[in-house]
């Protein structure tokens, strides 16, 4: 064999390892990327969270008509946006057949998240009032935001019983250390001990407040604030 042909021989091997190897790092790529499991807009989830609903309630599937009107959409905007949905494989549709609308195992609605609860409407605690179906959430991560961060304690204790507060209550703390006066605080005392007290400063002291006439105040000068009580979760046994 010649120079001529061994050369162009080594070349097509050459490009040969070299287009194997680009399509390999491709195929890679492809089974790398992970499986959308969230709409990406606002109405995409609107309208897989009614279709959701809609099967809970009625064992099947909404038709496109259903769900435009509900949503105060065309139907051809529904048929827009579950095409998109299930080009990205969060939902599954049978062709020429109603009510086939099949939601993907692995799709994560904003509502099913951890620390989220369904509210499904109000309650009278006093005069009864209608009822009203109404799909809502209750966001714990929303309810309790803050720039300051969050974390919660577990209350043991009853010194603070005339705020409602009582022992085993989840009291939920932003980690803020300058408290205005009344405010409900976690202290930490000099003798290494950390409280749920009142906060008040005073002319010559800290006052640190019990609810429960049990208890005497506390009279400090100096105190570290571990953080201030935004609100209070309990579970009725």
């Amino acid at each position: 064999m010649s120079a001529k042909k061994k050369s162009k021989t080594t070349g097509r091997k050459k490009a040969d390892a070299t287009n194997t190897e680009s399509t390999s790092r491709t195929t890679r790529s492809r089974r790398a990327r992970p499986k959308q499991t969230r709409p990406a807009t606002p109405r995409q989830t609107e309208i897989l969270t009614f279709v959701r609903d809609y099967q809970h309630r009625h064992g099947y599937s909404p038709t496109y008509d259903e769900i435009a009107d509900t949503l105060g959409i065309s139907k051809v905007t529904v048929f827009e946006h579950l095409s998109t949905l299930e080009e990205k494989g969060l939902l599954r549709r049978e062709k020429h057949k109603a009510r086939s609308l099949l939601l993907a195992d692995h799709l994560e609605l904003p509502d099913e998240r951890p620390g989220c609860i369904p509210l499904e409407g109000r309650i009278a605690a006093g005069a009864p009032i209608e009822a009203v179906e109404n799909r809502e959430v209750l966001d714990l991560d929303s309810m309790f935001d803050s720039p300051h961060g969050v974390y919660a304690l577990e209350v043991r204790g009853d010194s603070m019983i005339d705020d409602h507060i009582d022992e085993g209550d989840f009291v939920v703390i932003e980690n803020r250390k300058t408290p205005s006066n009344g405010e409900m605080v976690v202290a930490y005392l000099e003798d290494g001990e950390v409280t749920l007290k009142r906060f008040y400063r005073e002319k010559n002291h800290i006052r640190l407040q019990p609810s429960n006439p049990r208890y005497e105040p506390i009279f400090v000068e100096n105190i570290e604030i571990q953080g201030v009580v935004i609100g209070v979760i309990r579970r009725v046994n």
